[in-house]
This record gives C-alpha cells, sequence and structure tokens, in this order.
C-alpha cells in the first residue's frame, strides 16, 4: 500500500484563510486543499444553499423538453417515466414520477436486468406503444440507445433523455437531451447525477409553471442524496447542495417514509446516519431489487404513501439483500480461482456462463481490492455476454474500451465504471485487446493500490473545535474525501489491544513517542500488530477522526486507515 499527500494548496490562499475564517492552519489546509480560496467561498462550502443551485434553462435542450412535457400536460397524453434497475435509475423514476404526478396519466417503467438488459430497451418501447404511451422520459439512459429511439420514433414515441454518462461524438435522435456532459452544453456543473438532471428538470418545470420550489421540489432531495452517494459522483458544486440538504432531511427523519422503513430494516436510526450510510447500507439495498427481482419494487417503497406497504417492501429488499450478499460471496471466490497473472499481468477479464449478471459490478470491485488491476466481470445474457468493469485509480476505463470497441456490441459508462456486452466469440480477442491496452497505458505506480492523505498532524492539534469544524466539510466523496491525516512516531500509550473474536483488529491507545496528548481509536484488520506495539515498536499511521459514543458520553477517537512501522519510507 502507497500513502501519497494530496497536493499541497497555496501557502498565501491557507494563510488568509487562516486569518479570516478558521484562526487554525490545518482547518484551513483542508479548506484550500477543497477548492476553497477565500471568505466568501468558505462560507458557501460551509452553507451550501439552494439559492447557489444554477438556472436549469443553461442546459442544453432544457426549453426544448419542458414544452414537449406542458404538451403532455395540455392533451393529457399518456407518458411513461422510464430509468434504469440501478439506484441512479431507481430513485430518478421515484422523484420524476412523483413531480409529475396528477399532471397526466404516467406509467413508470424499470428494465427487466435479465430479459432486457440495461437502458432503453426495444421490449419497453414496444410496451409503450401498446399502453398507448407517446411520451417516454428517460432517466440515467438513452445517451446511445440510437437504435432503440429510432425504433420509437417510427412508433410515434417521443423521448426524452435525461443522462449524464458520457456522450460518443454522436447523440441519438431523441425529441431533447439532456446531458451536461454533451460537447455543445455549456451548463457550468457538469457532474450530475443521474438522479440530478432529473431533478434539474423538475427545476425548469417548477420555473414554467410558475411552482413554490420548497413545496415541489426541496422534499425530492433525498432521493438525489441518495443517488449521489450510490452512483459516487463528485461532491462539489451542485452534487454538494443536493447532497447536503438529502442528508438534512434523512437525518431529521422529514424524508420520504419509504426511506425510513428501509433505514430502520437496515437496523440504523435517523439521527445517527452519515453520508457513507448512504454508499453502504441504503443503496446497496435499494440495489438488491434490481439486482435480485426488479428494480419497480424500489421505486414503490420511494413512493408508498401506507406505513404496511412499506414496510412490507422493506423487509421484502432486506431479503433480496440477503440474497445479493451470498451470491455476491460465492462468485468473488470463483472469480479470483480464475486470475491469471502470467498471461495477463495488467488486467482481469474473468467470466462464467452461470454468474449472477446483478452482481458481477459488485464482484469486479471485490476483484479489484483482491488484485488491484482494472477488472470486467462477465456472464452469459441471452446470447450474449453482459459485464461490468471498475477500474484503478486514474485509469479511464471508458477511454480503454472505446479503443476496444471492434470487439464489443456496445459499452458506456465512467472513468471508473462502466458496462458492456459482446458475442462470447469476441471474448479472446477482446481479453487480448484490453490486457494490451492496459500495458501501454498504466504507470507502474498505478498497480500498487494507494492512500491518499490531506496532511500531516500532530495529536495536540485534535480537539472538539477542530472537529467541530471539521464536521462541517461533510458529506464526504470524490472531490471532498473524508480528511485523512498522517500521524508519525507514535508508540502505545499503554492500553493497545488486538480485539475482535480472532483478534482481528487493534483497539488504540496511542501518543507520539516525543510526548503529548494520547488518543484511543480502533485499526480494523491490524490485530497482528499488537505484539509489536507492546514491545514499544515506533508506528506512523494514516487515521481520520470520529467521535465514540458510549454510555451518553461522546469523546473523539481515530479510526486507523493504515499503519506501518515508523522506520519505513513513505
Amino acid at each position: 500500500m502507497r500513502w501519497r499527500s494530496l497536493p499541497v494548496p497555496n501557502a498565501g490562499i491557507t494563510q488568509a484563510l487562516t486569518a479570516q475564517v478558521t484562526k487554525d492552519p490545518l482547518l484551513s489546509h483542508l479548506l484550500a486543499s477543497r477548492g476553497v480560496k477565500d471568505y466568501s467561498g468558505a462560507k458557501e462550502f460551509f452553507r451550501p444553499t439552494i439559492a447557489h443551485l444554477h438556472d436549469p434553462y443553461r442546459m442544453k435542450d432544457m426549453d426544448v423538453a419542458v414544452e414537449r412535457i406542458e404538451k403532455a400536460r395540455i392533451a393529457q397524453e399518456h407518458v411513461m417515466v422510464y430509468g434504469d434497475y440501478d439506484v441512479d435509475g431507481t430513485t430518478s423514476v421515484a422523484l420524476v414520477s412523483e413531480f409529475l404526478d396528477g399532471k397526466f396519466p404516467i406509467e413508470a417503467y424499470i428494465p427487466d436486468r435479465y430479459k432486457e438488459g440495461y437502458g432503453l430497451s426495444f421490449d419497453g418501447i414496444n410496451t409503450a406503444a401498446e399502453l398507448g404511451i407517446t411520451l417516454i422520459i428517460a432517466l440515467d439512459c438513452g445517451i446511445k440507445a440510437f437504435d432503440q429511439i429510432n425504433h420509437a420514433n417510427t412508433l410515434g414515441i417521443d423521448i426524452i433523455v435525461c443522462d449524464h454518462h458520457r456522450p460518443g461524438d454522436e447523440l441519438p435522435k431523441a425529441k431533447a437531451i439532456l446531458n451536461p456532459k454533451r460537447l455543445d452544453c455549456l451548463y457550468p456543473y457538469k457532474e450530475l447525477s443521474g438522479c440530478g438532471v432529473g431533478f434539474k428538470l423538475c427545476q425548469g418545470l417548477c420555473d414554467r409553471w410558475g411552482l413554490p420550489l420548497e413545496n415541489h421540489l426541496y422534499p425530492l432531495l433525498d432521493l438525489c442524496a441518495i443517488s449521489i452517494a450510490a452512483d459516487i459522483v463528485q461532491i462539489s458544486g451542485e452534487n454538494r447542495i443536493m447532497a447536503s440538504h438529502g442528508m438534512q432531511l434523512l437525518v431529521t427523519g422529514a424524508c420520504r417514509p419509504g426511506l425510513l422503513a428501509l433505514i430502520e430494516s437496515a437496523g440504523k436510526t435517523p439521527e445517527t446516519l452519515s453520508f457513507r450510510d448512504l454508499s453502504f447500507t441504503l443503496g446497496p439495498r435499494i440495489n438488491a431489487a434490481g439486482r435480485m427481482e426488479s428494480g419497480l419494487r424500489a421505486v414503490e417503497l420511494l413512493r408508498s404513501k401506507e406505513k404496511e406497504e412499506q414496510q412490507e417492501l422493506a423487509a421484502a429488499i432486506h431479503v433480496f439483500n440477503t440474497d445479493r450478499r451470498a451470491a455476491q460471496g460465492e462468485i468473488f471466490e470463483q472469480a479470483k480461482e480464475q486470475l491469471d497473472t502470467e498471461l495477463y499481468p495488467y488486467s482481469n477479464v474473468l467470466y462464467e456462463p452461470h454468474w449472477h449478471k446483478g452482481v458481477v459490478g459488485i464482484v469486479a470491485s471485490k476483484i479489484v481490492e483482491h488484485h488491484y488491476r482494472p477488472t470486467i466481470i462477465l456472464t452469459k445474457s441471452g446470447d450474449q455476454l453482459a459485464g461490468s468493469a471498475r477500474s484503478v485509480t486514474d485509469f479511464d476505463l471508458y477511454e480503454a474500451l472505446s479503443a476496444c470497441e471492434q470487439h464489443l456490441i456496445q459499452f458506456g459508462g465512467h472513468k471508473y465504471a462502466a458496462g458492456m456486452t459482446m458475442h462470447e466469440s469476441q471474448l479472446p480477442q477482446f481479453k487480448k485487446a484490453f490486457e494490451n491496452y492496459c500495458k501501454a497505458h498504466l504507470k507502474p505506480e498505478q498497480l500498487v493500490p494507494e492512500i491518499l492523505y490531506d496532511a500531516q498532524a500532530h495529536l495536540s492539534q485534535f480537539n472538539d473545535r477542530f472537529h467541530k469544524i471539521m464536521v462541517q466539510l461533510e458529506p464526504h466523496g470524490p472531490e471532498n474525501p473524508t480528511p485523512v491525516f498522517l500521524l508519525k512516531d507514535l508508540i502505545d500509550a499503554g492500553k493497545t489491544k488486538a480485539v475482535g473474536s480472532d483478534s482481528s483488529h487493534l483497539k488504540l491507545h496511542i501518543k507520539h513517542a516525543s510526548g503529548g496528548p494520547s488518543i484511543s481509536g480502533i485499526a480494523f484488520g491490524q490485530g497482528h500488530l499488537a505484539t509489536d506495539f507492546a514491545e514499544g515498536e515506533s508506528f506512523d499511521a494514516l487515521v481520520s477522526l470520529t467521535l465514540n459514543y458510549y454510555r451518553g458520553t461522546t469523546s473523539l477517537e481515530v479510526m486507523a486507515v493504515d499503519i506501518r512501522p515508523q522506520q519505513e519510507l513513505l
């Protein structure tokens, strides 16, 4: 594991923030490294407000999309709200269908992961035609659905695409395409989630219909927060505004009842919920519906008004999630056995026809953790192979798949996560092409996982005031990571010991060898170091700062991200 410092921010900016804002150089360092440059920037960062959301009409085609929906309202057309089966797609469908409820007849639609696959499907469009639908609002998908949209056009169905995936050089012939990543779109914030694009469409409609935002738009922000966390988009700009206000709805229990039922089924309470819980607790449960049965179950839960129904759906989704975990674990073990580091030292492309399509993305992430290489997990889907890809630091999967597209039927996604389909006969050549691309473009340091940290610190800097200000940097994610600090020359302060049923974790009580205050904490998976601590060995550690709740009292403690003997070079 490599340790690497984030770029050191400009000293002048840090000094100005210390004088004007924080009175603490370490806090100013954290702010400056997250792009804050002055007092007004700090105020906006600490107090993200809805007023700072951009005008939705700055997005290309927003006016066209809004007018087409207004036409549907006047004519009382039957409209389909269509979204992908993952968290981003299901929250998008819940958000837009809730906003449009009562404006005209609505059909919510989530494609079957196994029969239809990702994105806009011919089956979905044909179903729309059978229902007499004349407008489809496609959320979190559609930017590469050329043939499907052409098919819809022949059936007299207009399609509004609301997507955030990277488009190709050409765009499909949809009625309107809302995607801030369009090359011809001048919208100032490019990193919206799919649900975020749907939210901007609703914001545009609020403007068109003169609806007060606080009644019609703000209650939707809990869905935006979950999509932002689960889709791992940047926590900056508009995403940070939406995530912050959405989290406020969640932690105060003011969110939709279906989410409260899901929180309860996960063994959590709203007031203790963290943004990380959205990614690793609520998100996987919402995803499990689409992985194991149907994403419509998640939409039904998110929109449910009846308490009994909410509890039943949350319980069912909990079972889906349990089944998902079991399938994931079994496939992960099988995938590890396929790793071939001699023939494919720079990539992992693994395939079994019986692997559960719903968990291949999760397994890809687990394989990257186990053997740090760009990874693709494939399974049989009908007469094709379908797969999910996950990446390593700073390796662009989308570019890699673009270079190999002659061996693919289709692909799409982001820098760090993507999906693809291919014919089984294409697999051997694809594996070779993907391996060769990875070999040519991966740098040596990208073959070793790394931990980024903000700055070196001393335990004397960690106090209640520091923590109270630091937590205002939340929510954390890409572009606004959880602060991690380097602590050097640490020793046992007298109570460090291995804990856990198998003694695999390390309960810390540490101080600097030079003296000063001590602090308690935990180092998961580091129990084997207990003997070294007992013998007085000096250690360096990368830690985050958190609060420990115990019997009604709270205290600062550290969570060790990694520990190593002090003499090792960083």
